[in-house]
């Protein structure tokens, strides 16, 4: 009895290895590869991850900041130096551009400077359509740097399951070149190639999985930064209507 279990191991187990440090070192040089691509792509996936819930995390920090001093002040002119505290305020980005647009605009005029903001009767100005342009054009540009290189975290969970394929493919295929070779079909021939091939769909997966979760998540949170700098430009706008245009 112990012979004929000594001889069933041998006939079904082979050299296989269980361990996947090693399934990985016996794979074939293509298996390999495909293996270090989605691990590269996963590293730099990771990386970005991180770097991007720091940087969301301190926008919509400042952004909640700058707010509140906005909505405190009285005068646009004193919001200004308020707005250069928070570096990476996108909101505080939107309301320089504004501001710096403004005062370009008031000068050209030679009726004003932004700093007369609600401190006396309104301004005629003309160019109030330079200042829409210009905060729709720094919405837009912040919005872009929020979304910058989440296109990688887009390519890396499209990609990765079909790289993780290829390499399944291929380790099937050596699989059944073995099998012609040896002549025959036993367990102990296909396993190993089978496992090895199975690894690749298994790093494919786990490299595209988070990529695709925190894609959408951070769009998401992006969408509620770009909706803030939207509504914030509209205000703004409202404000300098209402005090610099004459009807």
């Amino acid at each position: 009895m112990g012979t004929l279990f000594a001889v069933s191991a041998v006939d079904f187990g082979g050299e296989f290895r269980g361990n996947l440090l090693q399934m990985v070192v016996d794979a074939g040089p293509m298996v390999q590869f495909v293996l270090l691509l989605l691990l590269l792509f996963s590293i730099v996936s990771w990386a970005i991850i991180l770097m991007k819930y720091r940087v969301l995390s301190k926008t919509e920090k400042e952004n909640n900041l700058f707010l509140e001093a906005y909505m405190n002040s009285s005068k646009l002119s004193d919001v200004l130096p308020e707005s250069k505290r928070y570096p990476h305020s996108t909101i505080a980005e939107v309301f320089r551009a504004g501001y710096l647009e403004l005062g370009k605009v008031s000068r050209t005029s030679s009726r004003g400077t932004p700093s007369d903001l609600l401190d006396g009767p309104g301004i005629e100005m003309r160019g109030i359509d330079n200042v829409e342009r210009a905060l729709h054009r720094a919405c837009g540009t912040e919005s872009s740097k929020l979304e910058s290189l989440l296109g990688f975290l887009a390519t890396t969970g499209s990609a990765c399951p079909f790289i993780g394929l290829f390499g399944t493919v291929w380790g099937i295929m050596n699989a059944f070149r073995g099998i012609g070779a040896r002549g025959s079909a036993t367990l102990a021939v296909v396993a190993p190639g089978i496992s090895e091939a199975l690894v690749a769909t298994a790093f494919g997966l786990a490299a595209a999985i988070p990529a695709v979760v925190f894609y959408n998540y951070y769009l998401n949170r992006i969408r509620n930064i770009s909706l803030e700098m939207d509504n914030f430009a509209s205000e703004f706008l409202n404000i300098v209507e209402r005090h610099y245009l004459q009807k």
